[in-house]
């Protein structure tokens, strides 16, 4: 008895943390065994940041069936995660906000499921929250699988009402709150076993990569059809049918729990993981060496937003991290583009400059914040969205739609920034509560740097999310919305006294005492140019004091950015400088005279 499951909902809705509390009520841990929150959010990012950044397969186990459980990202830069493990599935849990309602991910992921013929179950999540609106979410959910040509048995749902944190769920909520038997018994009601063959040679698609140092490259997917045993020897045929590579699998895997375990066989409809392929990734079916046609899979989204990463070459390289050398930097990037198939990377003909591409800030964000804790030194340039010449020689551009939820008094000024983005409205509508919601259609190079934006337009009530929507014409030039910089001129520990002089004109991201260097970027000017500012300049002393005239010193907090901000923050001309203590912006060219000199020369 056997259910393959996946669980899609928006970031920040509650999914890891229901199946936190599935796992607990099947008996996965012991009575007084000490579990942590948020088991399947594994790195440290993901437990910082609250969201699910890889997709991971797990399984409880209910009155005899086993239950293999698929936890999906919830942000749109890791979409491509998503729609891949939907082929493991043989059902979807829709999981949704009782305040928020269904959100952009939400769509995306769902009408992929809807593609594929799966059934839902929707889950009506946060219930006890004060804003909760369960009856218009509902209403909207329904609104939403119209829209997305669900068939009549898609349409007929079961709903449920739940509480992840707190581990219940009902069908009404007037009905005892106590567990989630009513959910288990839905799964496998609702849900039927995989259908397989058992006859067939053997075939699977290889859905996720997953690197393990001991083992190298591990693929999981779920076996489509026959058996497999250790130390069979398989092939591996791509989308075109083309033979990659064949070899022996060393090691075979199914999941229990939040473990693998190591078995001698498994078959149709177990979703696995394998080592032993060397040159197999992503799409690629794994089979027996008399199977010839690969089996279907969804076609990796290509990137939208690429930076250049180069090694970091201020006066303070090295200072803090042991990994320096562009050679380092390029193995760990070659090594990341192996085993993450979002990512993709190009270098120059000296191999000193790489490209990483990916499917937003948030993704090569995550990637760089990783990077800088293991220890690398890093310079990275803004953002590069990637541009292609349509069938007509058209130029065109990736637009993404955008849902914003924003205070009915902030909506105008939203409404006017997304404009000048070359943002087109696409629907307005109040979703009570003194709240409207605003769905636009955006190039994507218009919300580089837009975040920080709009949380100070909105004083930090807005909420935004985003998604690729399609590429489309050039919408054209788009004017600058940023101000110019504040620039050190002097090597040193900047000075109380000098940066109260200085936060006058503009926002200092720096504190007192704080290393800086020449062409280091100490503030945002208050006027369009960039200004260089001294730093270190300290209060000349007389002989003679008159009693009063040493004011205190009142320094305005400087603002601090996040490693994602800081990169879409900076322009052409300037650089993002990652070491594992401090990040840093600076101009590319650190000499006053240098940066006028090549001024000049492009003018």
């Amino acid at each position: 008895m056997l259910r393959n499951i996946a669980i899609i909902a928006h970031v920040d809705h509650g999914k890891t943390t229901l199946i936190d509390s599935m796992m607990k009520q099947t008996g996965v841990f012991r009575e007084n065994q000490n579990v942590s929150e948020r088991l399947l959010d594994s790195g440290d990012l993901e437990k910082e940041r609250g969201i699910t950044i890889l997709a991971k397969p797990t399984s409880i186990k209910w009155k005899g069936v086993k239950i293999n459980i698929i936890d999906t990202p919830g942000h749109s830069d890791f979409g491509g995660e998503v729609e891949r493990v939907l082929n493991m599935a043989d059902g979807v849990v829709l999981l949704v906000d009782a305040a928020e309602g269904p959100m952009p991910q939400t769509k995306f992921v769902l009408g992929k499921a809807l593609a594929q013929k799966l059934l839902p179950i929707v889950i009506i999540n946060k219930v006890d929250r004060t804003d909760s609106r369960s009856e218009e979410v509902i209403n909207e959910v329904f609104d939403l699988f119209v829209e997305l040509e669900a068939n009549e048995k898609q349409l007929d749902f079961p709903i449920l009402y739940s509480s992840g944190r707190d581990g219940w769920c009902v069908e009404d909520l007037k009905n005892e709150k106590k567990d989630l038997s009513l959910l288990f018994e839905l799964i496998i009601r609702h849900f039927k076993e995989p259908n397989v063959d058992l006859e067939k040679p053997f075939a699977m698609l290889a859905t996720l990569l997953a690197p393990d140092s001991y083992l190298g490259r591990c693929l999981v997917g779920r076996i489509e059809q026959g058996k497999v045993n250790v130390n069979q020897i398989v092939k591996t045929i791509n989308l075109e049918g083309k033979t990659i590579e064949t070899s022996r699998l060393t090691k075979l895997f199914i999941y229990e729990g939040t473990s693998k375990l190591p078995v001698d066989y498994a078959v149709a409809g177990d979703i696995v993981c394998i080592a032993g392929l060397s040159k197999s990734s992503v799409a690629d079916t794994i089979c027996d060496k008399v199977v010839s046609d690969p089996i279907k899979a969804t076609a990796i989204d290509p990137p939208t937003m690429s930076v250049t990463i180069s090694v970091n070459s201020s006066p303070f390289s090295g200072l803090e991290g042991p990994h320096v050398t562009s050679t380092k930097i390029r193995e760990r990037l070659l090594s990341e583009a192996d085993s993450n198939v979002a990512i993709t990377f190009q270098e120059n003909e000296n191999k000193d400059l790489f490209e990483i591409g990916g499917r937003g800030e948030l993704q090569i964000g995550i990637l760089l914040e990783t990077m800088r804790r293991e220890g690398f030194e890093l310079s990275v340039s803004s953002p590069r969205v990637l541009t292609k010449i349509g069938k007509e020689g058209k130029h065109l551009e990736p637009i993404e739609e955008v849902t914003i939820d924003v205070d009915d008094i902030y909506s105008s000024a939203t409404i006017e920034s997304i404009t000048k983005r070359k943002g087109t409205l696409v629907e307005i509508k109040s979703t009570g509560k003194g709240k409207t919601r605003l769905i636009f259609k955006v190039p994507s190079r218009g919300l580089i740097g837009f975040q920080g934006k709009f949380l100070t337009e909105t004083r930090g009530t807005g909420v935004l999310n985003r998604i690729f929507d399609s590429y489309d014409i050039f919408r054209g030039l788009m004017e600058d919305r940023r101000n110019g910089v504040l620039i050190a001129t002097e090597q040193g520990k900047a000075i109380s006294f000098a940066l109260f002089n200085i936060q006058e004109r503009g926002k200092l991201f720096i504190d007192p005492q704080e290393k800086v260097y020449e062409g280091m970027i100490v503030g945002e000017h208050s006027r369009n140019n960039d200004l260089e500012v001294n730093v270190l300049k300290g209060k000349k002393l007389t002989n003679i004091r008159a009693s009063g005239t040493d004011e205190a010193v009142k320094l305005v907090p400087p603002v601090k950015m996040s490693l994602e901000r800081m990169m879409s923050y900076i322009r052409e001309d300037e650089l993002l400088e990652i070491t594992p203590k401090s990040l840093r912006l600076r101009k590319k060219e650190l000499k006053a005279a240098f940066r006028k000199k090549k001024l000049i020369t492009n003018t």
